[in-house]
């Protein structure tokens, strides 16, 4: 149980990072009670450490005195995995925000969990290696918040997601105890694989106050194309047609009409209003087989019924098109004052099928839905446009979402790409994982953190109260 805030240790946690780094007055800490997903919880406290040794005794104090601790970076999480549902301390790691090595012979670097992904992109871009995760947040949201949820993006489709980048960690667990895994290394499989544990916890199991990430040579050039569709379903049998043909774009986008229309109308950047999709396809490498695999792409989208295909002939286009496809989510909001956003994925074959379930959905529960998202892992941000004081659309909005899960699960796909579990999704954890993964899972929480105290009310709660209400 949360300890009364009347009781609240403030000047021990003042003591441990100075007086300067803590927040207690109610309109400070709200800042801090909500992140992207619009939930809302309230801290009794927030504290901004400033090294490992801060959040070490942070951590210790937590134990001793029993109360919660929220670990937050930036803030941009989609699912509320940032959010003190049970009031406690917001441990917000911004002030760990340094690169402290860039080992360009070795091709890694290693980083405080409070570097911004773009920034350390653009580091090491002027060394020629490359960071290849970008979620959509990638100017705002942190490493350490991109490691703790297993961040992806739009290049997941060739060269994975954050985990694949993650070689090694030194982080706080739950008992207080500071440990490092993983290696320098491109190989290793001494003990078991702890970094792979913590990668993905979202804040369950530990802090991150160092990250050692893998760097890959930068590429050579990319070529990138838009590609206009009449027909959603045509959009959709492209994806599949052009991994089918061994072409492996660093990015394969799909928008739908909805979509297009509201970022035309919040960006005013061309795009085509009448088409009932688009795709965004990047091909990058080396330069000189770059144009080739343009023209088959260009091939491909065209035969399978694409009205017209647009290749960027410069980057000032090239950041047209991605300015346009970053925009979604912010130009969303002129549709409705809310939305429910899932992340579901599916195996690319199938694709089509989720596209067509989708369209049958939101007309059987009178919604507006919106699809866009990353094709090319089958990866489809699926958002249900509504108003949360509308108690009625809430719940349809519920009932779709419920069925939206069991056809993902039926196609073989999951309940999350890349956004993961936190609190809206908590509650069909056990749809996807059993009732023994989940016992699984659970045992892991219980027997590093025996207290709870480490971001409690995620992944594992069941009940809906909490963001239905």
């Amino acid at each position: 149980m949360p300890m009364k805030s009347s009781t609240f240790p403030f000047p021990e946690i003042a003591a441990i990072v100075g007086q300067d780094n803590v927040l207690t007055r109610t309109e400070e800490v709200y800042c801090y009670g909500y992140d992207a997903s619009k939930l809302k919880g309230m801290p009794d406290c927030v504290a901004f450490p400033a090294d490992a040794s801060e959040v070490l005794e942070l951590v210790r104090l937590a134990n001793r005195l029993r109360f919660p601790i929220f670990p937050r970076g930036a803030g941009t999480g989609m699912v509320g995995a940032a959010i003190p549902r049970d009031r406690g301390l917001v441990l917000v790691l911004t002030r760990l925000n340094r690169i402290l090595e860039l080992d360009t012979e070795n091709m890694l670097a290693v980083v405080q969990p409070g570097v911004i992904t773009g920034a350390l992109q653009k580091v090491v871009l002027d060394h020629g290696l490359f960071y290849p995760p970008d979620p959509a947040s990638l100017q705002f949201s942190t490493i350490g918040g991109n490691v703790a949820m297993c961040s992806g993006g739009p290049r997941a489709v060739k060269y994975g997601v954050t985990r694949d980048y993650v070689l090694g960690l030194e982080a706080v667990l739950p008992t207080g105890a500071l440990i490092h895994t993983g290696t320098r290394t491109m190989k290793g499989v001494v003990g078991y694989d702890l970094t792979r544990l913590l990668v993905g916890s979202e804040g369950t199991l530990g802090i991150f106050t160092k990250i050692i990430l893998r760097l890959i040579p930068s590429p050579e050039s990319a070529r990138t194309l838009m590609a206009v569709f009449p027909r959603l379903e045509d959009a959709a049998t492209s994806v599949s047609e052009i991994i089918r043909q061994r072409i492996l774009p660093s990015t394969l986008e799909l928008m739908d009409q909805a979509c297009i229309q509201v970022v035309e109308n919040y960006l005013h950047a061309g795009l085509p209003v009448d088409a009932e999709a688009l795709l965004l396809v990047e091909v990058d490498g080396r330069d000189r087989f770059l144009d080739e695999d343009a023209a088959r792409v260009r091939a491909i989208c065209t035969d399978c019924g694409a009205s017209e295909v647009e290749t960027a002939a410069s980057q000032q286009e090239r950041d047209r098109l991605w300015k346009a496809r970053r925009a979604v989510s912010p130009a969303l909001g002129q549709i409705r004052p809310g939305k429910i956003n899932e992340d579901v994925t599916v195996p690319r074959s199938k694709i089509p099928t989720l596209i067509r379930f989708i369209r049958a959905l939101a007309d059987k529960y009178g919604l507006i839905i919106v699809t866009f998202g990353h094709a090319g892992d089958g990866n489809i941000h699926t958002n249900i446009m509504l108003d949360r004081k509308d108690r009625d659309e809430m719940k349809r909005a519920e009932q779709a979402v419920e069925e939206l899960f069991r056809t993902v699960l039926q196609l073989g796909g999951t309940l999350s790409g890349e956004h993961g579990i936190g609190i809206t999704k908590s509650p069909f954890l056990k749809w996807e994982t059993g009732q023994d993964g989940f016992n699984a899972m659970w045992s892991i929480k219980q027997a590093l953190d025996p207290l709870n105290i480490m971001n409690p009310g995620k992944m594992f709660v069941a009940d809906r109260s909490f963001f239905t209400s």
